[in-house]
């Protein structure tokens, strides 16, 4: 951008029976593929077979979808308490950040449980393609518009629609943040550190580097003053913080825990169509937060109307803050 962007972008990516795809869904599903193929790049060094790789990838994609839908229910719980029918209702928009990195790595820890794998080292293995999801889904939340930052006069600030004013593109800013993540965590690993060092590095700098460009943010809900996003900002912060210590402290293993050798067994037919319709779910989430699609985004996509799909929700529904 060279000067103030008015953003007028189309969400749809396109619609087949009434039901609409988004850019918002596809950056989380393009997460959940490289993922995969992170996974699938090194899995003889893991350890993993092309059914655990499928497995791993299934709880990983379920857990951000669950866990950040659960997040966005908590937050405009005064909402879906009078419409408890709409809770499993991802196509009217809600998967909220901090609940889809906590839903992912439970996922992820589950995995680890049922398996009996170390869990440091399959955390490590998915320090990189959270920080891709990461960014890919700031890139949905900037084509969604409905994000937006403190009033600013600088060049590059974005008219956002139903906000008022120039604001700054922050959605922009922590994107290129989970962007730039990747070749530190690159860096880092390529040094070898011990298992566990390079998740606890990366909840550190997602995190810590977050605060700073919070700050430019207007956020709806707060939590005993302080913004609902930051708080979890700052809890994050300071609990990777302790585990980048302890496992600095720790006193290095002569043989530290290695993944459990598996039979070479491939994927089954109903792990690939388990990811391929978590993959088809993703597309058709619109938003990070609970919206009425037709008045939301009817000005930019031509023929969004209400239907049993999309019901009117009214004036009432919350915006969660993510």
């Amino acid at each position: 951008m060279t000067g103030p962007f008015v953003h007028d972008i189309d969400p749809v990516l396109f619609s087949v029976w009434g039901v609409h795809a988004w850019w918002y869904g596809l950056s989380y599903s393009l997460g959940f593929v490289s993922a995969h193929l992170a996974l699938r790049r090194n899995r003889e060094r893991l350890g993993l077979s092309m059914s655990s790789v499928y497995e791993m990838t299934l709880l990983l994609a379920g857990g951000v979808l669950a866990g950040g839908r659960a997040l966005v229910v908590f937050n405009e719980w005064a909402f879906y308490r009078e419409h408890l029918s709409l809770i499993p209702a991802v196509w009217i928009g809600g998967l909220a950040t901090h609940g889809l990195i906590a839903g992912g790595a439970a996922g992820v820890l589950l995995f680890c449980l049922v398996r009996r794998q170390p869990f440091r080292p399959v955390f490590d293995a998915f320090a990189i393609p959270a920080a891709l999801i990461l960014g890919f889904g700031r890139i949905g939340n900037f084509i969604d518009g409905q994000i937006v930052g403190s009033v600013t006069t600088v060049p590059w600030a974005v008219q956002f629609p139903e906000a008022d004013g120039f604001r700054h593109p922050v959605v922009l800013y922590d994107g290129l943040k989970n962007f730039a993540l990747l070749p530190i965590l690159l860096c880092v690993r390529r040094r070898g550190v011990p298992p566990g060092r390079l998740a606890a590095l990366f909840v550190v700098l997602y995190a810590g580097l977050r605060i700073p460009i919070d700050m430019l943010r207007e956020y709806p809900l707060t939590l005993g003053g302080l913004p609902s996003g930051q708080m979890v900002n700052v809890i994050m912060a300071v609990c990777g913080a302790a585990l980048l210590l302890k496992n600095w402290l720790r006193p290095p293993a002569a043989n530290d825990p290695a993944f459990v050798p598996v039979d070479a067994v491939g994927p089954r037919a109903w792990q690939r169509l388990a990811f391929v319709a978590l993959l088809l779910l993703a597309l058709v989430i619109p938003s990070d937060a609970t919206r009425d699609v037709p008045v939301t985004y009817g000005h930019r996509h031509a023929g969004l109307e209400h239907s049993r799909v999309y019901p009117v929700l009214g004036p009432g529904n919350a915006k969660a803050a993510r």
